[in-house]
């Protein structure tokens, strides 16, 4: 592992070798740095980090297993995952997509394995895995990496690039790559410069919500559920938490409206189908079949459809059926209002919470700034783009990490 003393240094600037300054010690800045390195062992690349922390989202994310990548390979599909950047994507992924990155791991001794959902993980199950692999290989490259120093300015002179970083340290460089996050210091440099700045709002973020039918029963999940609010549309898992709704069906939804949502202050009325597939009409019909069939049991003690017992419990109550009653004994109306309640419950969400830490962001600098072919700014030359810096993001499942292995290879590409 890199020692403390490798972490501080700093190496003195050689006017004779390529200079390549990369501003963010995040997934994006490492697989950059390492890439340009191993492809251009003479250059001099360095990683400047505002933080003390490196690779932090790499270390928490997938709660500390560190969500790789995803198993979908074909590029075409994979854009799809992408609200804002899927057309952009589209040719980098052609070059560098979700096998690549598992070969690049494998090189290094780093085997990934995939599970039901079609997230892809170290088998190592820990994200320190992953951080310990770029700073090993950062160490046995001899890129140096400083913590504690943002950049505070940038500007460009007789094509060199000149930054201000905050520890009042000054950098020339010949190459500039903005790996850093999404940062107002950063977009108001860049904005300076000359780029469009897309209003940041967050994204990947799971619903408040405060409902009777959820009181109580935090941790309860429902393998498939359709969600439909404000013309979009959202489906898979669903979790109860203590302050509303989570699971990935929330976190697609918050993601593809990220920006409407923002708009209504986040609060905006959802409607949960726990059955999807099946109408309420429908599921009505089965329940009435229920009062044959099963006449004698009672409604509420034993759940139907796969669902949850305490959330079928939950149900039943905002049904108005109570403990005792059975089948037999069920008017169609009470059935009736449990059909509702299985298939167009509507829930009213006044507040969003961050998911986990991991903090997405839509917005950033305009995707028309850059040359997907190189990553390269077209406002000015010499300044590569990577990561949350840019109006780029992904759903939840790997995606985002992904955006950024192809955007930091194909800039090592481009240098």
């Amino acid at each position: 592992m890199l020692d403390q003393h490798f972490i501080n240094s700093f190496a003195i600037l050689s006017i004779s070798k390529k200079n390549i300054t990369i501003i963010g010690g995040g997934a994006a800045g490492f697989f950059a740095a390492i890439n340009i390195k191993q492809k251009n062992p003479d250059y001099h690349v360095q990683i400047f980090e505002k933080s003390k922390t490196l690779l932090g989202k790499v270390r928490i994310s997938g709660g500390g297993r560190c969500n790789v990548t995803h198993a979908c390979f074909t590029p075409e599909d994979l854009i799809t995952r992408y609200p804002r950047g899927n057309k952009e994507l589209l040719a980098p992924f052609k070059r560098f997509n979700s096998l690549q990155t598992i070969e690049w791991f494998e090189k290094r001794g780093i085997l990934l394995k995939t599970e039901s959902d079609g997230r892809m993980f170290p088998v190592t199950d820990d994200s320190e895995t992953i951080a310990g692999c770029f700073i090993d290989e950062a160490h046995n490259r001899g890129i140096p990496v400083r913590r504690g120093a943002g950049m505070s300015s940038l500007e460009k002179s007789d094509d060199k690039w000149k930054l201000k970083m905050t520890d009042d340290s000054n950098v020339i460089s010949d190459v500039v790559i903005m790996a850093c996050g999404s940062s107002q210091q950063t977009w108001k440099i860049l904005e300076e410069l000359g780029h469009q700045i897309i209003h940041p709002v967050p994204s990947l973020f799971t619903f408040n919500t405060q409902d009777e039918r959820l009181s109580g029963i935090p941790g309860v999940s429902v393998a498939e559920v359709e969600i439909k609010t404000n013309g979009l549309k959202s489906s898979g898992p669903l979790l109860v938490t203590h302050w509303g709704l989570s699971g990935p069906a929330i976190l697609k939804l918050s993601a593809w409206g990220a920006r409407k949502f923002s708009e209504l202050e986040y609060r905006f009325d959802i409607s949960v189908n726990f059955l999807p597939g099946n109408t309420a009409e429908q599921i009505l019909q089965k329940l009435l079949g229920f009062k044959t069939s099963d006449s004698k049991k009672t409604i509420y003690a034993h759940s139907r459809f796969n669902i949850p017992q305490r959330l079928w419990e939950k149900l039943c109550d905002a049904s108005g059926i109570q403990y005792k009653l059975t089948w037999a004994d069920s008017s169609k109306q009470l059935l009736n209002k449990l059909a509702l309640n299985l298939c167009e419950s509507v829930f009213k969400i006044n507040g969003k919470s961050t998911y986990k830490e991991e903090f997405v962001t839509a917005g950033g600098v305009s995707l028309k700034n850059i040359d997907f072919k190189t990553m390269e700014s077209r406002i000015t030359p010499g300044l590569f783009l990577a990561g949350e810096v840019l109006n780029i993001d992904g759903i939840t499942g790997g995606y985002n990490f992904q955006a950024a292995w192809t955007e930091a290879w194909i800039i090592s590409e481009s240098v």
